[in-house]
């Protein structure tokens, strides 16, 4: 039974004893016995963890986690204190700079987002080490679509950030015409040129949510 102690815990209720998520069970602990799985299962729902339901202003959905050893925990785009910034999250540096004066800091850990409503959500939150997407199409993204329909169901009002394709198809599920949804290409130094840097979304949430409460304290420390 996974216990994420917060409100999650009551907008999840039942989930994990669907059909679909007990295979899932299953399936990963076939995986994390036979080879390296990242994040460590104690990691697994940490974005749910820190960042609980009645407190999301922001979504940024992620594709899968990283794949190599010490760099996933949890939260999409973010890599422990000390551990070298991976690519995407320096051009994602990059454009939150050039959109609002942003200073980089020497880590890439966004735990300080996740405490200020920025739920860090991967489609699929477990990766065999090494193999990129080894872990679709085994149930994650049924769990992770659930959670964004409950967040679409939420009152008020919040922004998703969908960058590249695999985050834009979330965004059929996202029809309360009260929040709002920004869509760009990947950062990932593949794509981010062809329409991720200027995107300006940083900016764009915060003038958004600052009609209705508090906005993102985007910097890091």
């Amino acid at each position: 039974m996974v216990r994420l102690e917060n409100s999650w815990d009551q907008v999840l209720s039942g989930e994990f004893e669907k059909p679909y998520y007990l295979a899932l069970r299953e399936f990963l602990k076939k995986e994390y016995r036979s080879g390296p799985v990242y994040p460590s299962m104690y990691d697994i729902f940490n974005a749910l963890k820190w960042t609980p339901y009645e407190k999301v202003k922001a979504v940024i959905i992620g594709q899968d986690p990283y794949h190599g050893p010490g760099q996933a925990h949890g939260l999409a785009f973010s890599v422990k204190k000390g551990v070298p910034i991976p690519p995407s999250l320096k051009n994602i540096y990059q454009e939150l700079s050039d959109d609002i004066g942003f200073v980089p800091p020497s880590h890439g850990c966004l735990e300080e987002w996740a405490k200020n409503g920025v739920l860090l959500l991967n489609a699929v939150l477990t990766v065999r080490g090494g193999q990129a997407n080894s872990h679709q199409g085994k149930g994650w993204e049924i769990f992770t679509d659930t959670v964004i329909s409950y967040l679409n169901q939420r009152e008020d009002p919040m922004v998703f950030l969908l960058w590249g394709n695999n985050a834009r198809k979330k965004q059929a599920l996202v029809t309360n015409p009260k929040h709002l949804v920004l869509t760009a290409a990947h950062p990932s130094p593949l794509s981010a040129f062809h329409g991720f840097f200027g995107c300006r979304h940083f900016s764009a949430a915060n003038d958004f949510l600052s009609r209705y409460g508090d906005p993102i304290d985007w910097q890091l420390h």
